[in-house]
């Protein structure tokens, strides 16, 4: 057994969210895939969409395409209505995770809408591999009460999509990027341990309250903390190590803690495309001209398109 310590993993940049719009007039948060963060390989996006003014969100997101990565969209309040030209339909709501994975290409549309007066989520963008940017979509709709809580003594609480802690593992299986996924709740003068695989790329997002991240947070809670300070709303990019360590002071904090294994690939994106190289964005737009972009056959797709209209 090895006697040598974790290696903590250090804060090596803090980024701070950028205002954009997308879809029909979505007002949105971004910090990866923004001007101060392109991509931190396999994640390509993360927008944070909150607000009480139905004006911010409910243009929505008409039907739009999607190829080569996979969508996590995960729901604090109100609602998300979906459906696909490959006859997925339904909603997500508050606690729910809608885990898409595009491959060969779909094209769908997602309408935001109040509830109980509240909208607010995220939605994060993963990268596939080459060999797998053609494969057939999926989806994997996880209901708020199927993501396990961890609760511990200190007061903590982790809702677990993706990875596992303290031995319970989230419902989220059988992604390429071997993610992580958690959502992590933490009360004043909390220290947060989490092991990490080294090599895998981390960050945090904190959203509510204020915490410190990286090297020198300790179990011996003191006031002169150490490690780098995040007030919400902030993106936490962390270096190579053992473990991500967080610690609060007088204030309480709520981040997402995300990491997942690196492609090393090179990517050629254009919008909701992320391939290879150039030919093959220039055959995904090729095909979407066409209507033969998305990944079912040509009866299966002329099929599905009356369905849509119908619907």
């Amino acid at each position: 057994m090895s006697n040598v310590d974790p290696r903590a993993r250090a804060v090596t940049a803090v980024i701070d969210p950028q205002d954009t719009l997308e879809g029909a007039g979505v007002k949105l948060r971004r910090t990866i895939g923004g001007w101060s963060l392109d991509y931190l390989d396999p994640f390509l996006l993360l927008d944070h969409f909150e607000s009480d003014d139905p004006a911010d969100y409910l243009a929505g997101f008409p039907l739009h395409p999607h190829r080569g990565i996979e969508t996590v969209t995960y729901m604090l309040a109100g609602e998300v209505d979906h459906k696909d030209t490959l006859g997925h339909a339904g909603a997500i709501g508050p606690g729910d995770v809608q885990w898409m994975t595009a491959g060969g290409g779909l094209l769908h549309e997602e309408m935001p809408r109040p509830r109980d007066g509240k909208m607010g989520g995220f939605q994060l963008w993963v990268n596939m591999p080459a060999k797998l940017k053609m494969s057939q979509p999926r989806y994997q709709e996880v209901p708020d009460a199927s993501i396990p809580a961890v609760e511990r003594d200190d007061g903590s609480r982790v809702r677990v999509v993706a990875g596992a802690i303290d031995g319970v593992s989230g419902p989220v299986t059988e992604i390429y990027a071997d993610p992580e996924y958690l959502d992590v709740e933490l009360p004043a003068k909390t220290l947060f341990v989490q092991p990490v695989p080294a090599g895998h790329n981390a960050f945090a997002y904190v959203f509510r309250g204020a915490a410190n991240f990286g090297v020198g947070c300790d179990f011996g809670y003191r006031g002169d903390l150490d490690g780098q300070h995040g007030n919400a709303p902030q993106l936490m990019i962390f270096g190579d190590g053992d473990e991500v360590r967080v610690q609060t002071w007088e204030s309480p904090a709520r981040f997402l803690l995300v990491s997942g294994k690196p492609l090393g690939e090179p990517i050629a994106r254009y919008g909701p495309f992320v391939m290879s190289t150039r030919e093959e964005l220039q055959r995904a737009l090729s095909d979407l001209q066409h209507e033969t972009f998305i990944w079912r056959d040509d009866a299966e797709w002329a099929r599905s398109r009356q369905t849509w209209r119908a619907g």
